[in-house]
C-alpha cells in the first residue's frame, strides 16, 4: 500500500470528494485509511456498564485507499506514488523509497523523520 501513516492525502471521491486530511491509521489487510476529520459517520452506541455512556457519537469510518491520493511533501500536488531505489541515510546504502510521479523526489516519511 502507498499511503502510510502521517501522510496528507485529497479524497477524489464520496461525499468529502476534494478535502485534504491527514491519515491517522492505515490498514493495509483490507486496503483502506482511517482519516482524521473525514468520512464521519453518526454511530448509536449501547452504555457499558460504568466505563462508556451510551448515545450517537461521531465516528472516523475507513475509506478504500484507491479514493485518496497523496500529497507530495515537496511539489504539494496531489499525486500517485512511484517506488525506486536510492541511496538514504549516513551510509547511503540503495534502500526502496516511495517518489512522486510528477516531481520524482523522494517523498518524506513522517513517522521516520519525527
Amino acid at each position: 500500500m502507498n499511503i502510510k501513516k502521517g501522510d496528507t492525502v485529497l479524497i477524489i471521491t464520496g461525499k468529502d470528494r476534494g478535502k485534504q486530511g491527514t491519515v491517522s491509521r492505515a490498514m493495509p489487510q483490507i486496503n483502506k485509511v482511517i482519516i482524521e476529520g473525514l468520512n464521519i459517520v453518526k454511530k448509536h452506541v449501547r452504555p457499558q456498564g460504568q466505563t462508556r455512556q451510551g448515545g450517537v457519537i461521531d465516528k472516523a469510518m475507513p475509506i478504500d485507499v484507491s479514493n485518496t491520493m497523496l500529497i507530495c511533501t515537496e511539489c504539494g500536488e496531489p499525486t500517485r506514488v512511484g517506488h525506486d531505489r536510492r541511496p538514504v541515510g549516513v551510509d547511503q546504502k540503495l534502500r526502496p523509497v516511495r517518489v512522486c510521479k510528477k516531481c520524482h523526489k523522494v517523498i518524506a516519511d513522517r513517522m521516520r523523520s519525527s
